[in-house]
């Protein structure tokens, strides 16, 4: 291959990256507070299905074994736990999410600026 040849797959190589290195577009303020609410909902799905799942576990061993809502309190308790624990394991992905998408944009600006 001779120095022309090779100067012009480099700028050939270059253009094909500027071009797959389009600008993002700019989410609107309304997509956002979308994408917020159904994180909100969806963490307070997880509660009420830990709740949920808790008391329908303990009425039924109350009522099997014809006790006092002894179980359904404990186990109302224990459902509220793993529905907070849920949410919390939801809400730490979310923010390693976010983390990861700033530090990705903060990457990709000072490439560009350095350039």
């Amino acid at each position: 291959m001779t120095d022309d040849d090779q100067k012009r797959q480099m700028a050939q190589l270059e253009d094909r990256i500027a071009a797959a290195r389009k600008p993002e577009e700019v989410k609107s303020h309304n997509d956002e507070h979308y994408s917020q609410a159904h994180l909100a909902w969806r963490m307070v799905i997880e509660l009420v299905a830990g709740l949920g799942i808790g008391f329908g576990i303990g009425y039924g061993l109350d009522y099997l074994l014809g006790t006092i809502p002894i179980f359904l309190v404990l186990f109302t308790l224990l459902g509220m736990a793993a529905g907070i624990k849920t949410m919390m394991r939801s809400a730490a992905e979310i923010q390693k999410d976010t983390l990861a998408r700033e530090a990705a944009e903060l990457d990709e600006k000072e490439r560009t600026s350095g350039n």
